[in-house]
């Protein structure tokens, strides 16, 4: 399998930080705010940290991106793209939504992603032409077509607020047959497990994006930004079934 030893490597990362930041969790936790007014704790310092380390002993020459400010250029055109905490709000209140994110970026593609969510003993990844899998259990998008049977998950709505594609949106939403708000990751590996079929995020960074653009299209979702590019650095994001993306597409773009 391509991409294997990168895979194994990046599964062991988001493993061993997940414990780490779980027994952050258990001593307690006091958030800061970041200049964007995002929360952070000294357990997504430290696990990126962790993550770092662990990806510079292996593949010396990749360079890093992760959220709480590791940069480092490398020598080798890889770049692995890591949120360390994804949902500190979660983490913070203690319940189980937040997640490790890892991608590997290689010639403006991401080629690998790993999702852990350490509470709920989840672990969702994909590398490029090998397939989406949970707990070793091969994903595969929804088959449906119509808005009238999906599932929405919306996440960030706040976001929406005096932007145009907020304009008419409730209305929008109310064509689903349901819709759900999960805190964004556990959204978007719900769509890739044909558990949803449309994941909506207004406002996001690389760092949220990687591994899951890669998880979504193995699974054979779609992803694309709101206008109609496919970019984890567009600043906002849908994945969703392949029978709904044109009425997706369709309402996004007359916004």
């Amino acid at each position: 399998m391509a991409y294997e030893l990168e895979l194994d490597v990046a599964l062991n990362a988001a493993r061993r930080s997940g414990e780490a930041a779980l027994a952050h969790q258990r001593r307690g936790v006091t958030a800061q705010q970041k200049a964007d007014e995002s929360p952070v704790t000294i357990a997504d310092k430290e696990s990126e940290k962790l993550i770092a380390g662990l990806i510079a002993d292996s593949f010396p020459d990749d360079g890093i991106l992760g959220e709480e400010g590791a940069n480092r250029q490398g020598t080798s055109g890889r770049r692995w793209i890591i949120d360390p905490i994804d949902g500190t709000r979660d983490f913070v209140r203690g319940n189980p939504l937040w997640c490790v994110l890892m991608g590997l970026e290689e010639a403006d593609d991401v080629v690998a992603g790993v999702v852990h969510f350490p509470v709920l003993n989840q672990t969702t990844w994909a590398t490029r032409g090998g397939g989406a899998f949970t707990n070793g259990v091969r994903l595969h998008a929804s088959r449906k077509t119509s808005v009238g049977e999906s599932v929405l998950l919306a996440n960030g709505l706040q976001f929406l607020h005096g932007r145009k594609v907020g304009v008419g949106f409730v209305e929008w939403m109310s064509r689903f047959w349901a819709v759900r708000s999960l805190g964004g990751s556990l959204d978007a590996t719900w769509v890739a497990a044909g558990m949803a079929e449309v994941w909506l995020e207004p406002k996001v960074a690389a760092w949220d994006l990687a591994a899951h653009k890669i998880i979504l299209e193995e699974a054979g979702a779609t992803f694309f930004n709101f206008d109609g590019g496919s970019s984890i650095y567009g600043g906002n994001a849908v994945g969703c079934a392949p029978g709904v993306a044109p009425a997706v597409r369709e309402f996004l773009l007359r916004s």
